[in-house]
């Protein structure tokens, strides 16, 4: 069993606003172990950048609620100081942000910000920080590095901007990489080459990776276990072959299903889930994805507890009061099933 670097249980984050209380987090569990790579998925507005931005302190302030645990070793998250976070912070959980524009610092030189994190956790000089900084940088694929470290973030291209974050990321190799939709704004050509990188880098270091992304075909290529997320919740957690190919929650068939395939006739209209996803201020009384699922019934006013509902499977969990026989049924009689594996098949 490789060894367990994260553990998260329960965690809540809530924030108070002018329309109530948002639970933008509500009850989430899972760990991560060294060498794997999890993928949290769901629509925007699901909990997905929240949850890992908790882990790394970055959703703090005067209108934020926590709870729960995300322990990182023997050291917990939710309840650290903020000096104890700026400890961890790239030195033992290190991100790489959705919009890397954004996050670095458009006045200083690209290999100054990385030598700034190395020095910031170890007693090197400018020089030999400045060293790893372009053998970082090379890793990742930047040419001429030690020409680029002295340009500045808006001097390089999207795609190039991203393996600097990967770059800077990887800097004091961390433990755990959260990786927060890093090839949303790329093209499908830098994106899969960013993605070969992270998967690569993870796996020459044993290091865990949450990937968070909204695009299953990343997922496939790149997880070895998938978290779903739904206002706020997870609805099913499993292994990449249990969640493409026999997925339990009727919210999973519906983003499944919302994958058309290149390889045959386009359907006459896209495929997509009925209805929006629900106000955290107020979500629905007992299962949230009630509203917008074909299959609700009285049962569904109730809360369904996150478990493992498949005979002889006991990773594989959902939050779904239909038993496992019965959804294999009903997604064969509505039709899902189709729309669900034969689009990552």
């Amino acid at each position: 069993m490789a060894e367990r670097l994260l553990e998260v249980a329960e965690l809540e984050v809530s924030f108070a606003t002018e329309d109530g209380l948002v639970r933008a987090v509500d009850g989430v569990s899972f760990a991560l172990h060294r060498g794997e790579v999890v993928a949290i998925v769901g629509e925007s507005g699901s909990g997905k950048s929240v949850t890992v931005m908790t882990l790394m302190g970055l959703t703090r302030g005067v209108n934020s609620r926590f709870g729960g645990s995300a322990r990182l070793g023997d050291r917990e998250l939710v309840t650290a100081s903020e000096a104890e976070l700026e400890r961890v912070r790239g030195a033992e959980i290190a991100m790489i942000f959705q919009d890397p524009i954004s996050s670095l610092s458009p006045v200083m030189r690209i290999g100054d910000q990385i030598v700034e994190q190395i020095r910031a956790h170890e007693k090197v000089s400018k020089g030999a920080a400045m060293d790893r900084a372009v053998e970082l940088m090379e890793r990742v694929g930047i040419p001429r590095a030690r020409d680029r470290a002295r340009n500045y973030p808006h001097e390089f291209s999207g795609g190039m901007r991203q393996r600097v974050m990967i770059a800077l990321a990887l800097s004091l190799s961390p433990s755990v990489l959260i990786a927060d939709e890093p090839t949303t704004a790329l093209d499908v050509t830098i994106q899969a080459q960013i993605l070969q990188e992270v998967k690569q880098l993870s796996q020459e270091s044993s290091s865990g990776v949450i990937f968070v992304t909204h695009d299953l075909g990343v997922v496939a290529d790149i997880a070895d276990r998938v978290i779903v997320m739904y206002a706020g919740q997870v609805v099913e957690q499993g292994t990449l072959e249990e969640i493409f190919y026999d997925p339990q929650h009727p919210y999973t068939w519906g983003l499944l299903g919302s994958v058309t395939r290149m390889d045959r006739p386009p359907p006459r209209r896209l495929p997509a889930i009925p209805g929006l996803p629900p106000s955290l201020t107020d979500p629905p009384e007992g299962c949230h994805f009630a509203p917008r699922c074909p299959l609700r019934f009285d049962r569904c006013h109730e809360l369904p507890p996150l478990q493992a509902r498949v005979p002889g499977v006991a990773g594989h969990l959902d939050r779904c009061w239909l038993q496992a026989g019965d959804k294999r049924d009903r997604r064969e009689v509505e039709g899902q099933i189709g729309l669900a594996t034969e689009a990552v098949a």
